[in-house]
């Protein structure tokens, strides 16, 4: 027999519980509304791209967002200007993206630009890790994962105009504006260990007029140096056949700490790396005539 006491509480059990159940009905359809909501990835055709291609945009290629550092020596950036000219500015928050993240990157927006339009690319992860040139252990699951979550918790704010002056496009500069993640988001389904993964769709905006340079996948899973790796991006930004770039303007692009002087023999060695992948030709480090140090090669093949 229920005392009277004990009426007030049993009531207030009661409230509590229509109102968690309340709670949940509404979380449940502003899911839903949200998820009806959320922008889609519209499909865009990029000449080239193929199992053998990857694809990355030029301004993120030149700019110093992925570079050729460890993982252990990261540091962490807040609105850092990644790059700056008369016709883009570029600025970035979160953890030093490295060449490795670079490849998970490319990976994942080839999937999504060859998937159909509106839907998101769901991935094994054995399989994703293969399409990298990485085994399957647990470390490589775990290394795919944190570098998930690095590449979704790095932000740009990117404003890019035409030759004539005029605004391409502009993400996160303005209040009205968000920031743009170098990856939307993900999914993980424990047991079909997969991914989903979901990509801002104003990435198509920035892929669009041909604005890319093509990555020849095969190739760059071959490099044992990360700075070729950086500078295979690099090279196919420009449609000059010879190509030439201050020591030091590499270095910074790099992230190297170090000396000048001791970043040439990487350098070489990078170069001479590029070279034998029949990716550049006649590479070698020079004085200009304003006596500054210079590394000059021939692309070899013609920009798509």
């Amino acid at each position: 027999m229920i005392s009277q006491a004990q009426t007030p509480r049993i009531a207030l059990i009661n409230t509590l519980a229509r109102l968690s159940e309340s709670a949940q009905q509404r979380a449940a359809q502003n899911d839903d509304t949200l998820d009806l909501a959320r922008p889609k990835f519209k499909r865009v055709f990029l000449p080239g791209i193929a199992e053998d291609m990857r694809a990355m945009p030029n301004y993120i290629a030149r700019s110093s967002i992925f570079a050729p550092v460890r993982r252990g020596h990261r540091v962490t950036h807040d609105d850092a200007v990644f790059l700056r000219s008369d016709r883009v500015l570029i600025k970035g928050s979160g953890k030093q993206l490295a060449e490795d993240h670079a490849d998970i990157w490319m990976q994942a927006m080839y999937l999504q630009m060859t998937c159909a339009s509106g839907e998101q690319p769901v991935i094994n992860r054995a399989d994703f890790l293969r399409s990298l040139g990485r085994n399957t252990s647990g470390a490589s699951y775990q290394w795919l994962h944190d570098g998930m979550k690095d590449l979704a918790r790095f932000t740009l704010s990117i404003e890019a105009t035409r030759a004539n002056g005029t605004l391409k496009y502009s993400y996160g500069h303005h209040p009205a504006s968000r920031v743009l993640p170098m990856l939307g988001g993900f999914d993980y389904d424990d047991e079909n260990q997969s991914y989903r993964l979901y990509v801002d769709p104003r990435w198509a905006q920035i892929f669009s007029n041909r604005e890319f340079t093509l990555i020849d996948w095969s190739k760059r899973l071959s490099m044992r140096y990360e700075l070729s790796k950086s500078l295979q991006r690099l090279i196919g930004t420009s449609k000059d056949p010879e190509q030439r770039y201050s020591l030091q303007i590499l270095k910074e692009r790099a992230h190297y700490a170090g000396r000048l002087r001791d970043f040439r023999p990487a350098l070489e060695r990078a170069l001479d790396e590029l070279a034998e992948l029949g990716l550049i030709g006649s590479p070698r480090v020079e004085t200009s005539t304003r006596g500054v140090q210079q590394a000059v090669w021939f692309r070899v093949n013609e920009p798509q």
